[in-house]
């Protein structure tokens, strides 16, 4: 299977239409299905089942597809290894990430790769915890950056650094107006939870770990504060907490690289309840890492025990 065919078939069953699939494709739709029709001629089988809404695989279909995708892993791995008996002068790597790790941990990360390597080109596939850990048991991606512990099989992982939970409240709310000490291990004081049943909370939305932290905090606490509202960012929670929304949950890394254009949120530790998320590459069992990929991954453990480290200062 050539790569654009193997970028359209999965196109077409990632949207489940051939009209979606074609305008993320930026090709007009009569071509694509005719593009198919090809294909299913050759095959001798119907590939997809256009009856069904949205389009779904048929018996054939699953059966080419898994073969061929297979098949495009180990042209990969052959150009892969090919390509990793010279020196290290290009590569090209995909990256699995969440948007709040892209924006404060590979703004960090890629330059470096770049001022190191620059003949490595890198792509990004950004989604929920759950979604990126899909792609590196696929193999959508050479490697995807999640937490620990994994809820996919068939994954080896590798930890880059990790991070403290905390709490974030407005910093005009009154359990912010008297400074408190640090808590033992920590930079933060810890809350005063008799004064927080009440707290209305921003919350994450499902596919992300810190919205079970959240509901696993509220277990041991023995509260159920009101959710004034939800989002799939922990910046935008962040920022909404700074002007009083509501009280967030949010990590060290963030609270450390974080700007505000007004009085920043003030922090808390969770650590006495919460433990510190463990942030992992994690990849498919069998898959061969480009020189490449062991570069970019060399780089990411360099920064990721640096965030550590500033965030105990």
């Amino acid at each position: 299977m050539g790569e654009r065919e193997y970028t359209y078939l999965n196109k077409i069953l990632e949207t489940g239409s051939f009209s979606l699939a074609a305008q993320k494709l930026y090709i007009a739709q009569p071509s694509l299905s005719q593009f198919v029709k090809r294909i299913e001629q050759r095959v001798g089988a119907a590939i997809f089942d256009r009856n069904m809404t949205p389009i779904r695989l048929t018996d054939a279909g699953e059966i080419y597809l898994h073969i061929e995708e297979q098949l495009h892993q180990l042209e990969q791995t052959r150009q892969q290894q090919i390509d990793d008996l010279g020196t290290l002068t290009k590569g090209h790597v995909i990256i699995g990430s969440s948007n709040y790790r892209s924006s404060y941990f590979l703004t960090r990360v890629l330059p470096e790769v770049r001022r190191r390597w620059p003949g490595i080109e890198v792509r990004l596939e950004e989604g929920t915890t759950t979604e990126l850990e899909e792609c590196a048991q696929t193999g959508k991606t050479d490697f995807s950056i999640v937490l620990q512990p994994l809820t996919r099989p068939g994954l080896n992982c590798l930890e880059i650094f990790q991070e403290e939970i905390l709490l974030a409240l407005n910093a005009r709310h009154h359990l912010c107006q008297t400074k408190l000490p640090p808590a033992t291990g920590s930079r933060w004081p810890e809350p005063d939870w008799t004064q927080l049943a009440e707290e209305p909370f921003i919350i994450i939305r499902p596919g992300q770990k810190m919205r079970q932290s959240f509901f696993d905090l509220c277990q041991q606490m023995q509260i159920s504060p009101p959710i004034v509202l939800e989002t799939q960012s922990m910046p935008t929670a962040l920022r909404l907490t700074a002007v009083g929304i509501g009280a967030t949950l949010t990590t060290d890394l963030l609270a450390c690289t974080m700007r505000f254009s007004g009085e920043p949120p003030r922090y808390f530790t969770l650590r006495r309840w919460l433990p510190n998320r463990r942030a992992i590459i994690a990849w498919r069992q069998g898959r061969y890492l480009s020189k490449a990929a062991r570069a970019v991954i060399q780089v990411m453990q360099e920064i990721g025990f640096g965030c550590r480290g500033k965030t105990r200062e």
